[in-house]
């Protein structure tokens, strides 16, 4: 009996799993070449990939959770999947140069999608830009619903003029990582104060800073640097994507399973400069901490010790390690200012001799990094081809050598048949000679000789 309950338990959650995969696949559409005909009628989020490749593979479950997130709420957005190199030019169309690639179409529009590859990421990617460019805030309470909602957003507020029509530019340029909206000077909260009108605001850390055309220059630019917090937990791709906003990026470099004092007092002295010098360096400055110093150590093709703090301008890849022991707060805007002084030198960069001892350092990684996933597989791939060298070498110098030797051989071969000529010659010249016939000399015994003198 209760074999059988146990059989029937797995075949119930055997059909469980069935249904699941069969309404996950059924939420994503596999595309093939009408797609390109029938896209405008719908708003489309599709992964462009490929069969044998390794993220796509990985990104397939979370792509389904996404279709039966999406079809589950009522989404406009259809969710789509298409092998690209089955369809190379309609993915060439579209732009696709690696895999995956994740795009929202829109109309004529091809939107990336550069975030996290996780489902929240994507779906919230693509309810913005899915939606509206500019979205109205009606209302005080709308607004303070946002502010909860979104721990960054931006805002114009005024009638129309020639910098809402910057700010739409923007909008339309930068809808991929942040949300944009519009407001009258009545609906934005009480503490924010204006002098001028129209205004464009960033709200994010719990307040807010307005856009000055003369100190921030380029309204795109601005928005490209003030759409991140002032302080976050980073990681390779975060890294990656600060590198547009020109931005120093300040980074506590710890362990975080360790709970000793000298880790967490960095973590909180960067986190206290973010918040209490906001004003001073949210500019210039972007400030974070990060997990481990396995990332850094490749960036900068060093090996740093852990916990320190370390300073990169990722968008020549210089870096500024600490030139004092770094005990509180005042410590560290003192080595910040050093920086912004040109007193500490930079490190790194992106020279010719930089980028060849770049080359040399990946090189050595992958190398290293295949004997230690598998050393077999590293003693085959650059054993076998050592081995094919070495015997070809050892051919070349054999070869080189046995023809030496038999040149040596035939010249003392050579030499020899001379002598023996030479001495021949010699031989015929002293010999007396009669009636041409050469009589050999003999020498007689030492006693005869004696016997004819007496």
């Amino acid at each position: 009996m209760a074999a059988w309950r146990c059989r029937a338990a797995l075949r119930l959650c055997a059909t469980v799993v069935l249904l699941d995969m069969v309404v996950c696949k059924g939420a994503v559409e596999d595309l093939d070449e009408s797609f390109k005909e029938n896209r405008n009628d719908d708003i489309w989020l599709v992964d462009f990939y490929a069969p044998w490749c390794g993220h796509c593979k990985k990104l397939e479950p979370i792509w389904n959770e996404v279709g039966l997130e999406m079809k589950s709420i009522g989404s406009p957005v259809k969710v789509g999947k298409m092998d690209a190199t089955s369809y190379s030019s309609i993915a060439s169309e579209f732009g696709v140069r690696g895999y995956p690639t994740i795009k929202l179409l829109k109309g004529d529009l091809a939107y990336n999608y550069r975030g996290p590859r996780t489902k929240d990421d994507i779906i919230e990617f693509a309810h913005r830009v899915s939606g509206a460019l500019i979205r109205p805030l009606p209302s005080q309470q709308m607004f303070e619903h946002m502010q909860k909602r979104h721990r960054v957003f931006f805002v114009y507020i005024g009638g129309e003029s020639p910098l809402k029509e910057k700010y739409i530019d923007a909008a339309s340029e930068l809808i991929v990582y942040t949300y944009f909206f519009s407001a009258s000077e009545e609906v934005v909260p009480e503490y924010v104060t204006l002098k001028e009108m129209p205004a464009v605001l960033v709200f994010k850390d719990e307040t807010y800073f307005v856009y000055d055309e003369y100190e921030d220059g380029d309204l795109s630019s601005w928005i490209n640097r003030e759409r991140f917090q002032n302080y976050l937990a980073m990681d390779g791709f975060l890294l990656y994507e600060l590198g547009d906003t020109g931005k120093l990026v300040a980074i506590a470099v710890i362990d975080e399973k360790n709970t000793s004092v000298e880790h967490t007092r960095l973590k909180s002295i960067i986190q206290e400069v973010a918040r209490d010098y906001r004003d001073l360096f949210h500019r210039d400055f972007q400030f974070g901490h990060m997990d481990g110093n396995d990332y850094i150590n490749t960036l900068l093709m060093d090996e740093l010790t852990v916990p320190t703090v370390v300073v990169l301008n990722t968008s020549n890849q210089q870096y500024f390690l600490l030139d004092r022991q770094i005990k509180n707060v005042e410590d560290m805007v003192q080595f910040i200012n050093n920086i912004l002084d040109g007193i500490v030198e930079a490190q790194g960069g992106d020279s010719i001799w930089q980028r060849l001892k770049r080359i040399v350092f990946d090189a050595k990684s992958t190398v290293v990094s295949i004997f230690k996933s598998s050393p077999l597989m590293g003693c085959f791939l650059f054993g076998l081809p050592l081995g094919v060298i070495s015997i070809m070498c050892y051919g070349i110098y054999t070869a080189d050598t046995d023809g030496g030797y038999i040149e040596e051989r035939y010249e003392v071969s050579k030499s020899e048949n001379e002598n023996q000529e030479h001495k021949e010659e010699s031989k015929e010249q002293q010999e007396p000679s009669s009636g041409g016939s050469v009589v050999p000399t003999v020498q007689e015994p030492k006693d005869v000789l004696e016997k004819k003198k007496d």
